[in-house]
């Protein structure tokens, strides 16, 4: 594909990532809402955390279904953004791009996958047995709640290499500026490590890629997206470079300004300005010198 066919499908392409970008924030955003609302237990004990399941199986559910229509996304959005990366430096491997799309439904259906487990084993938990601890621990021993967490993390692994590697290298050929490349690798780190359950920094990277893939990026687009080619971003030695350029400019622009100043009046407006100052003195001399001697004229004859 030549570099203008690459930017005429970009340019499509576009409002449509971005639209792509905005769900997958609102549904990761919303998934975490979902999740933290409805009743939970204080105590970290096996028996209690089924019994509050089976309370909460339906909210669990729509949250589970909403995360996995977010990992979609994102694992669509991480695909597009590496593609033009690639397009721009076609030395990068592709199988970052690879992980995206195959992290992205493993971790859709291992959450969804466990949710459903989980609360099938909470549903049998509370209709049947004793409800003791042994009988709580048996349940939980299912296989499928094992295979499905083991998915859902491999998925998210995958996911967060996806989203680490793509935000690195998209930042190196100018497609994201410095703030949106390291912020995509913090987000990448948090998709595995979970610190807080609301994932507000992939939320603000995804609203953000939203809103620069629109079009309406305060800036603008980076000069990437409109050249099809690697624009990398200066060095810090490079900008600290340009800026003492920059200022020995403006210096030399100063030093000259009074000159340039001096040298904007005209010379025969300045010769000019002269000449009628001169020119007045002896002209009034001279009608002084006249009167004077007329007055003396008027004396002698009278």
């Amino acid at each position: 594909m030549s570099v203008t066919d690459r930017l005429q499908y970009e340019a499509r392409a576009r409002p449509r990532q971005s639209a792509v970008a905005a769900g997958a924030a609102l549904m990761l955003i919303a998934s975490a809402v979902i999740q933290l609302s409805g009743p939970h237990t204080n105590v970290n004990e096996l028996t209690v955390g089924l019994i509050f399941e089976h309370r909460r199986f339906a909210l669990d559910l729509v949250g589970a279904l909403f995360q996995a229509v977010g990992w979609l996304a994102l694992g669509w959005t991480l695909w597009y953004l590496f593609g033009c990366a690639r397009a721009r430096e076609p030395q990068l491997q592709s199988f970052v791009g690879v992980l995206a799309l195959v992290g992205a439904p493993l971790a859709a259906i291992g959450i969804v996958g466990y949710v459903i487990s989980y609360g099938a084993v909470a549903q049998q938990f509370v209709t049947h047995g004793a409800q003791t601890y042994p009988e709580a621990n048996r349940l939980m021993g299912a296989a499928s709640l094992s295979i499905f967490q083991i998915v859902d993390y491999g998925g998210e692994l995958l996911m967060a290499v996806a989203f680490v590697l793509t935000s690195l290298q998209a930042m190196r050929v100018g497609l994201l500026t410095r703030f949106m490349g390291y912020l995509g690798i913090i987000g990448g780190v948090l998709t595995l490590f979970v610190i807080t359950p609301v994932p507000i920094v992939q939320f603000y990277w995804l609203a953000a890629m939203a809103y620069l893939l629109s079009g309406r990026w305060p800036n603008g687009l980076p000069p990437a997206w409109r050249t099809g080619k690697a624009e990398r971003w200066p060095s810090a030695a490079q900008v600290r470079e340009q800026q003492a350029r920059a200022r020995a400019q403006r210096g030399k622009a100063g030093g000259r300004a009074p000159a340039l100043t001096r040298d904007a009046v005209p010379a025969s407006a300045a010769a000019g300005d002269g000449g009628s100052a001169e020119t007045d003195r002896p002209t009034q001399t001279r009608s002084s010198g006249s009167r004077s001697g007329a007055r003396r004229k008027r004396k002698r004859r009278r």
